[in-house]
């Protein structure tokens, strides 16, 4: 019990920090940036997206496949990982220091950028609260990897990571989906009322400083562990309709949120979402991914709009069909979800802490030759 204690009162004392550490959102302070001449924006035309006013892949087919207007993209969360909870931090070394970095991590995040581009990668995949650093986690959290404090609040050491990322990505003309909650991460949040804050305080940001390459996913996977009603399907509508809701200068973000493996959005997302995200993982037959489709677009409320898989697990990439074919054969858009697995080393995997950003391992090799292949980039 003793030791029990022990680790609530270092919980708690974390989350004070967090909190102390963190300012209010102020559109006022940070209005400047949208003075800054951005260079990509994202629009959705039909199922289509457009940057810039084009198609994406324009006049694209593969295998008579439409590719024009897809979104092909990766789950890259861990650019902006930090580990706030010194219990924790140190698993994340590096291999040749022993240390954890976090400036070194979004700095190797952001060299690969132009790499991934190349390849004919339009969009990447991060979250204000990350996502598990050890791919799955079976045995708790207890990181603490938040952009947000306990009230909704930004951090701004975290916030400066984000920046410098969407900076490079507007610059490469990429799109960022920017998620705001995680599940193994709700437990920083005291509430429904923070829980709101912190998406209006996401959004007034992203606003604020201009950027019109990010895309708002609320919450990743709603239908997975949490606790918060807001965050679950029955009630993440509201989130949605309320990010939606904000403006600067007549100018509104888009939004949608995200779904576990195989899981299909009620009605009630579907019907106030820009667009439409789900999930691969656990979906081993690529006929089920073909069949995902199909159902998401007779789902009541649904009407042309784009679908979005931006989290799948699976590979096969040497094969003629596997989840990333099944998707495009659909006309719609596959993002990457792939961590490190048991005995591999750090070449693995970007979901895995610490992540080697290259084009490291044959399986990164697979899925952005294919992309490629796809794309015609």
């Amino acid at each position: 019990m003793n030791s029990l204690r022990m680790r609530s009162v270092a919980v708690l004392a974390l989350l004070a920090v967090l909190a102390s550490a963190c300012t209010p959102t102020n559109s006022a302070n940070i209005r400047k940036d949208a003075m800054k001449i951005r260079e990509t924006e994202v629009t959705i035309v039909g199922e289509q997206f457009y940057i810039n006013g084009k198609p994406t892949y324009a006049g694209r087919t593969w295998k008579n496949a439409k590719i024009e207007g897809l979104l092909m993209n990766s789950r890259m969360v861990q650019g902006t990982f930090d580990d706030l909870n010194p219990a924790s931090r140190a698993q994340f070394g590096y291999p040749d220091t022993g240390t954890w970095d976090p400036d070194r991590n979004t700095s190797e995040f952001i060299a690969n950028m132009p790499i991934w581009r190349s390849y004919g990668m339009l969009a990447l995949t991060l979250n204000l609260q990350g996502g598990s650093p050890q791919g799955y986690s079976v045995h708790g959290q207890p990181w603490i990897n938040s952009a947000l404090s306990a009230e909704g609040m930004l951090r701004p050491d975290y916030m400066a990571h984000f920046e410098r990322i969407l900076d490079r990505a507007d610059e490469l003309g990429m799109v960022v989906i920017l998620g705001i909650y995680y599940f193994g991460q709700e437990k920083v949040m005291s509430g429904p009322e923070a829980i709101q804050r912190g998406v209006d305080n996401t959004v007034d940001w992203v606003l604020a400083k201009g950027y019109r390459n990010v895309i708002i996913e609320i919450d990743n996977e709603s239908n997975v562990i949490y606790t918060q009603p807001l965050l679950m399907p029955a009630g993440v509508h509201e989130l949605i309709q309320r990010a939606k809701e904000r403006t600067l200068d007549g100018r509104r973000l888009l939004v949608g949120t995200s779904f576990g493996g195989g899981y299909i959005p009620p009605a009630s997302v579907v019907k106030v979402s820009d667009f439409l995200l789900i999930h691969g993982n656990g979906v081993g037959d690529p006929q089920k991914i073909i069949s995902m489709v199909q159902q998401v677009r007779q789902v009541e409320g649904y009407r042309t709009m784009p679908v979005l898989f931006n989290e799948d697990d699976h590979f096969d990439f040497d094969k003629p069909m596997n989840n990333m074919v099944a998707a495009v054969s659909q006309y719609v858009s596959w993002g990457y979800f792939d961590y490190r697995m048991q005995g591999e080393g750090f070449d693995e995997g970007y979901q895995s802490v610490p992540v080697n950003w290259g084009i490291s391992s044959a399986r990164k090799r697979g899925f952005f030759e294919l992309m490629k292949e796809i794309t015609g980039e």
